[in-house]
């Protein structure tokens, strides 16, 4: 191997395998135990984690995915492909919530996977999160980007040459603003998580404020004659519909990463990943079902659905705060995904899967510095250079396999150690546990 390729392999992955015990497993209590130790500040709440996962998932799904699932796949059944999309997410939260009453150590399914099926699979499943939330963050930035170019744009400004708005291989020099925003909010998650809750409650509010906004707005402009046919792409449309808008509920794995951060996290990890999965799923479905209905579906097919529909309704001045909601929505999802990235990179890091050198808590901020930055160099990279298309194609599988794992180890947990003292249990486990799964699978 030569070049980057080479020296990845060699930094971070050969002595990691050279080392590694495949089959070996972390026992519930030195999981435990290494959570106590941790050195993070312990400062989030139930309410926290559900605003967290709600600033993870409320975003690119709404502003973004909707118009396009709706206008190439689903069209007006759209809102059944979100609520198909969440109930697979919620099979695998209910696994998620089992494991993280058991073990309240950061890693989401990582740390469920080490817990419960070695070593090696945890290995796997490790990097597979860290690529996910990477190219994710990328794509996320490279978005947000094109949403406050577009903005300014509209209202006659050109901050920027477009050559430093557009990335590398899409015939531009490089996207100066993903690369701004993702360090601005590195900087920000560097200083201190309960901070950087502060700043993602203030715009998980506006954005909320923002689709309040559309559903009163064009919520009475509803003409049902806009849903005939409903199912113009049959359930075929509805499972591939079901498939692109996944990609918007990404987030909700972040909230299990935050498990060294939490005040209770046995009792308070279930409730913010089970919570704000119903709320941004019952959302979706309203803002899906209400925009097909104000604008026929086939004129969907564009970046800024939501604010589009308004301004095809006349409400131009709606349709600008709806811009600034969507602005303030994908960077609380960029936030979180990049809290998350670094959480999972600081406990492989922990672990001895990735260098320990990099496993460093900032002595004054009590946050995992070093990975922050490494994560935040790593995202700059790929979102300066490569459009928003090439990296969201990369970014569902991670995913999927992190939730097939985490549905494999909570049944392998069930029968390994069945008397484990569990705070919640998976209802039904070896019927929802395979939903889960084949639901991932298809």
């Amino acid at each position: 191997m030569d070049g980057a390729a080479g020296f990845f392999y060699k930094v971070f992955l050969k002595g990691a395998l050279i080392g590694m015990d495949l089959f070996r497993k972390k026992s519930i209590a030195e999981l435990r135990a290494m959570a106590e130790k941790s050195g993070l500040a312990k400062s989030l709440t139930a309410f926290d984690l559900v605003i967290l996962g709600i600033g993870a998932v409320i975003g690119t799904g709404i502003f973004v995915l909707t118009g396009v699932a709706a206008a190439r796949y689903a069209g007006p059944a759209v809102p059944l492909s979100f609520v198909l999309s969440g109930l697979t997410c919620a099979f695998a939260g209910l696994a998620y919530a089992e494991f993280a009453s058991i073990v309240p150590a950061s890693g989401s399914a990582y740390t469920y996977a080490y817990a419960s099926l070695g070593e090696f699979i945890a290995f796997i499943v490790g990097w597979n999160l860290v690529l996910e939330y990477t190219v994710t963050c990328a794509a996320v930035a490279v978005g947000w980007s094109g949403y406050v170019v577009g903005l300014f744009k509209s209202a006659g400004y050109q901050v920027l040459p477009e050559s430093l708005t557009l990335p590398t291989f899409d015939g531009g020099l490089i996207n100066l603003p993903a690369i701004f925003i993702t360090m601005f909010l590195s900087i920000l998650l560097i200083r201190g998580t309960r901070e950087s809750v502060t700043v993602n409650r203030i715009l998980v509010f506006v954005k909320l404020a923002a689709v309040f906004i559309f559903l009163v707005i064009a919520g009475p402009k509803v003409d049902v004659t806009n849903w005939e046919p409903f199912m113009p792409f049959g359930y075929a449309g509805i499972a591939q519909g079901a498939a692109i808008v996944f990609f918007a509920y990404i987030g909700f794995d972040a909230v299990a990463t935050s498990a060294e951060e939490c005040k209770n996290p046995s009792r308070d990890l279930p409730i913010g990943i089970l919570g704000s999965l119903f709320v941004c799923t019952i959302l979706y479905a309203i803002v899906a079902a209400v925009l097909t209905g104000v604008v026929p579906y086939t004129l969907l097919d564009t970046p800024e659905p939501v604010a589009f529909a308004l301004r095809e309704l006349g409400y131009t001045i709606g349709s600008a705060l709806v811009g600034v909601g969507a602005i303030c929505g994908i960077t609380t999802v960029l936030l979180v995904l990049l809290y998350g990235q670094a959480r999972i990179f600081f406990v492989m890091s922990r672990d001895g899967l990735v260098p320990a050198s990099i496993c460093k808590v900032h002595k004054k901020y009590k946050t995992p510095y070093v990975v922050t930055i490494v994560g935040c160099i790593l995202v700059s990279i790929i979102g300066g250079l490569f459009p928003v298309g090439v990296i969201a194609e990369m970014a569902n599988i991670g995913t999927l396999t992190a939730f097939t794992i985490a549905a494999v180890g909570v049944m392998v947990l069930r029968k390994s150690d069945p008397d484990l003292h569990r705070n919640f249990k998976c209802p039904a486990v070896w019927i929802v546990a395979p939903l889960a799964m084949i639901s991932c699978f298809i």
